[in-house]
């Protein structure tokens, strides 16, 4: 079978990676695609926008493309699978009202309250005086949140008052006309992405996402600097509970939103010092960078399960199988990643790499026969091992290797973890 994954980052190569793994899959088409996979055999780029869903529609047509996989929020907020469907295309990622899960902070704030899963208080506002009012009324630390889409950078956890109404004045001035101001939560971050085919859902191992661009989680918020899976802290007990008390339930009130959901609901968890999962925000795909530390260890062919999502048999697939390791992704940025950076530079190393770890493009273009940079992360190297101490290793052996002008990447993703 032949499949189109649509989008050009570290995620879309990390899921074209594991499709073109399976012996059903004898092609994989990315639009727009990256230099990894324009360089990846058994894969092929196609210069079209993510937003141009008849020239998609036509290539689905013209290659008899089996399934359409969506990697980032944009496409899925616009309605790409709203289009398709229509025109009886099968496509894995959610419709545009499922994608409001994402794309409106208010929208899915709702949503969990009368799901009645465990999250943080907020409250959201259209007016910066009225926000300011009642920061200055709750106190910091508090979160503040752009309502829709802001490529993994709305979000400020403000630890004064004077940053947070710093923060609104920012976000009011980027042009967000809504703001949900939030209970700021102490504990760890862990990110859970279930398959969902509307009706079941099937939860992947969990990962951690580093958002901070500095090591020791410090500096501005980032799309993500790296990532682990398993993560320790997501117990066998608290997944229980995740499935039981927040995905589930989540499922079941968007069916009778009539939201018939396929495709990853991805829950964004703090776990509180009490061991209590409770929900920071949904999206409405598959997370980078934690897809490139996740899929590396899930043995089910995904296509089988991408294809039972579309199909609405997830719950009668058998369980899923996983490599009996762990995975450490460490991203390489642009140097002034998440501000301004350039762009062009030539990358080497990255066979060299490769002998040590997985190497997922992000921010690269193939341009005569050079790999060069043409985002601020660049690259994601992930290392598999036996235990994180071993991971870690293979991920900073690989990424040490790899060379271009000012180059950046934290040297401590993973060290937090159980290094048993």
């Amino acid at each position: 079978m032949k499949i189109l994954v649509v989008g050009n980052g570290g995620r879309e190569h990390a899921l074209a990676w594991k499709l073109l793994q399976s012996p059903h899959v004898d092609k994989v088409f990315c639009t727009p695609g990256n230099g990894g996979t324009a360089t990846m055999s058994g894969c092929e780029n196609l210069s079209l926008s993510v937003e141009d869903f008849a020239g998609i529609a036509n290539t689905v047509k013209e290659n008899d493309i089996s399934l359409v996989v969506v990697g980032p929020e944009l496409p899925l907020s616009l309605g790409i699978t709203d289009y398709l469907q229509e025109q009886n295309i099968a496509v894995f990622g959610p419709t545009k009202a499922g994608a409001l899960i994402e794309s409106s902070k208010t929208w899915a704030k709702e949503l969990m309250v009368e799901a009645e899963v465990p999250t943080a208080i907020a409250k959201t506002f259209t007016d910066s005086a009225a926000a300011k009012e009642y920061i200055l009324e709750v106190g910091a630390p508090i979160v503040v949140k752009a309502d829709a889409l802001a490529a993994g950078k709305g979000v400020i956890v403000a630890t004064t008052v004077s940053e947070a109404t710093s923060a609104i004045d920012a976000l009011f001035s980027q042009g967000f006309d809504k703001v949900l101001v939030e209970e700021f939560l102490e504990g760890e971050e862990v990110s859970v992405l279930a398959l969902c085919d509307g009706t079941d859902v099937r939860s992947l191992w969990p990962a951690q996402d580093n958002k901070r661009v500095g090591e020791g989680d410090t500096g501005k918020n980032t799309g993500g600097m790296g990532a682990i899976c398993p993560a320790p802290i997501a117990t066998a007990e608290i997944m229980a509970k995740v499935n039981s008390d927040i995905l589930e339930p989540v499922v079941k009130t968007l069916q009778k939103k009539g939201i018939n959901y396929c495709g990853v609901l991805y829950a964004g968890l703090m776990i509180t010092k009490a061991g209590e999962a409770k929900v920071l925000e949904f999206n409405c795909r598959f997370g980078d960078p934690e897809t490139q530390a996740v899929l590396p260890l899930l043995e089910t062919p995904l296509e089988e399960l991408l294809l039972a999502c579309t199909q609405k048999t997830l719950g009668k697939q058998p369980a899923l199988k996983w490599r009996s390791q762990s995975a450490v992704c460490v991203v390489a940025a642009s140097g002034g990643y998440p501000d301004s950076y350039q762009k062009g530079y030539p990358i080497s190393g990255i066979e060299k790499a490769e002998k040590d770890a997985i190497v997922f493009h992000a921010g690269t273009v193939l341009k005569d026969n050079q790999i060069l940079t043409s985002g601020g992360r660049v690259l994601g190297v992930t290392g598999i091992g036996d235990d994180f101490n071993s991971a870690i290793e293979s991920a900073y052996q690989g990424i040490d290797k790899i060379e271009f002008e000012k180059i950046y990447y934290r040297k401590d993703i993973g060290h937090k973890t159980n290094k048993a």
